[in-house]
């Protein structure tokens, strides 16, 4: 019996979770100087963006898939 309990609530568990909604920004940090660096596209800001890769090399520029607020 236990392990039918057991099964049930790992059910309704996954039943309950729902999958995570990716989160786009509007800016993305280029990293290096000449682009070969990484990519981080999480800023909600151009200044957030700029103090990060202040100091580090790079740039910041609009992130071309972001659509704004509450549209997809």
């Amino acid at each position: 019996m236990p392990k039918i309990i057991y099964a049930a609530v790992l059910l309704a568990a996954a039943m309950a979770a729902s999958p995570a909604a990716a989160t786009e920004y509007p800016w993305c940090a280029q990293y290096g100087a000449s682009g070969q660096g990484g990519r981080n596209c999480g800023f909600s800001t151009f200044r957030q963006c700029l103090a990060t890769v202040s100091g580090i090399g790079g740039f910041c520029e609009r992130n071309q898939f972001y659509q704004g607020r509450g549209r997809r």
